[in-house]
């Protein structure tokens, strides 16, 4: 336990500074807003830039590694969407949002940071390799399932490609092919790193301040079992491929299970605000599974074997 605290506790002591600040009003709404909008549009964008311009990406693909996490995403998403419907009798739209709350982690606020200082540069390379498929996956699914067959591909695919995120995954697997000691690169890294050392403090600083915002419409019931079968089923699940089914090296099955034990992402709220459809359900998955996974991500450390 001793060991899991240096790791738990910097990443939720900022998330808790951050709702602290906002609790007492020590800094405004709008501070939160634009603190998440630099972060999902600059300092992760160039973390994830310098971290793929500068990796050494394996020459084969990992599709057992990728396999284990969406099989896990695929189960608890059907899972959700199944209770939301027979149980709750919801319509397709409410189910969709429901099964993208289950399924879609919060990487950017919470999971770089919580992976990061579990695995340090080890775990950076299998984490956006899942990261570069990971939203333009769920969206994808998503969009589709409340769309319908009006869906226009097209437009799913401009929406993706104007993600910030999309395009530096882009822009960093095309810098693989360039040579690593040129000078205008150095120059390039001496702009984007001191960037790039923002991400984390700041990524955890709005999740805290956003925490505030969804957390006045947290209800149970609904929220409570998207948020167990994000916290608990989906890392289980995807702990089982990784560990049994498929074959890969001890810290990228790690990253795995961590990925898949991140809280419900900010994106199923701006999903269902887009859409007009399942916003409480959405707020309420967030605000609980975040405050949740302070203690579900210690028994998943302790699964894994860190202290």
């Amino acid at each position: 336990m001793l060991t899991i605290l240096p790791i738990i506790l910097p990443v939720f002591g900022l998330v808790g500074l951050g709702f602290l600040a906002r609790y007492f009003n020590f800094v405004t709404e709008r501070v939160g807003e634009g603190l998440s909008e630099f972060v999902y549009a600059m300092a992760i964008p160039c973390l994830i830039l310098a971290t793929l311009g500068k990796a050494t990406i394996p020459a084969t693909q990992p599709w057992g590694y990728w396999a284990a996490y969406f099989g896990g995403a695929a189960i608890v998403w059907i899972v959700a969407a199944l209770i939301v419907r027979h149980i709750y009798k919801l319509n397709a739209r409410e189910e969709a949002v429901a099964g993208f709350c289950a399924a879609q982690s919060n990487l950017a606020l919470i999971g770089i940071p919580i992976i990061s200082e579990t695995y340090g540069d080890d775990g950076l390379v299998p984490l956006f390799l899942l990261l570069a498929i990971h939203l333009p996956i769920m969206l994808s699914v998503a969009t589709v399932l409340v769309e319908g067959r009006d869906t226009s591909i097209p437009l799913l695919i401009k929406r993706l490609l104007a993600s910030p995120i999309v395009i530096a995954l882009f822009i960093g697997a095309l810098i693989q092919f360039l040579p690593k000691d040129i000078g205008a690169m150095q120059v390039a890294w001496r702009i984007v790193d001191p960037i790039s050392a923002t991400a984390t403090p700041c990524a955890l600083l709005a999740m805290g301040m956003s925490l505030h915002r969804y957390g006045r419409s947290i209800r149970l019931g609904i929220p409570l079992i998207l948020a167990t079968l994000k916290l608990l089923v989906h890392p289980f699940l995807v702990f089982v491929l990784a560990t049994k089914v498929f074959t890969m090296p001890p810290a990228w099955a790690g990253v795995a299970v961590l990925f898949a034990a991140t809280p419900t992402g900010i994106n199923a709220y701006l999903f269902a605000e887009r859409y007009r459809s399942g916003v409480a359900i959405a707020s309420g998955a967030i605000s609980l599974s975040t405050v949740l996974a302070l203690f579900t991500t210690v028994l998943w450390l302790f699964v894994l074997g860190v202290g």
